[in-house]
């Protein structure tokens, strides 16, 4: 977990401090930082930052990362597609089940993953109604409720 967190702050870093064309090229930066990752962890990691390319104005892109405002205004999306699409919360073990409003899942499913909460290995989105959320061994959904109400306040449960 602290790895991850880490490393997505090196990203974040060697994007600000450098003109990166490619994937390639990131994670040789990453490798002299200490980081041994793949180009497929590399990619989603990419993805969970928002990473964009922009034209340098030479002729190629370079990698960039979306400003505060945008990843506030992109989080605030997913936490109101969170609140409108959920019913309720239960857990048994470290399986989360989301209850849905019928056509919800997804949305739900996507705000739950693109919270980048370190204690989730993945959600699977049912065909309509249900959201089940797996968590890292030991953690509770206790402690996932709390994680989520510390990302959304309004959170009911």
């Amino acid at each position: 977990m602290k790895e991850r967190l880490t490393r997505l702050k090196a990203v974040r870093k060697l994007i600000k401090t450098y003109r990166i064309e490619s994937q390639e090229i990131l994670l040789g930066y990453l490798q002299k930082e200490g980081f041994m990752v793949t180009q497929a962890t590399l990619s989603r990691d990419l993805k969970l930052l928002k990473v964009g390319k922009i034209s340098d104005s030479h002729n190629g892109y370079v990698y960039s990362l979306p400003g505060d405002d945008d990843r506030q205004e992109t989080e605030r999306t997913y936490v109101h597609d969170f609140l409108r699409g959920y019913i309720s919360i239960d857990w048994s073990g470290n399986i989360v089940v989301i209850k849905t409003y019928s056509g919800h899942s997804d949305a739900v499913a996507l705000a739950v993953d693109t919270l980048g909460l370190d204690d989730v290995l993945g959600t699977i989105a049912g065909r309509d109604n249900t959201v089940f959320v797996c968590l890292r061994e030991g953690v509770t959904g206790e402690d996932f409720i709390n994680r989520m109400k510390e990302s959304i306040p309004e959170l009911e449960d």
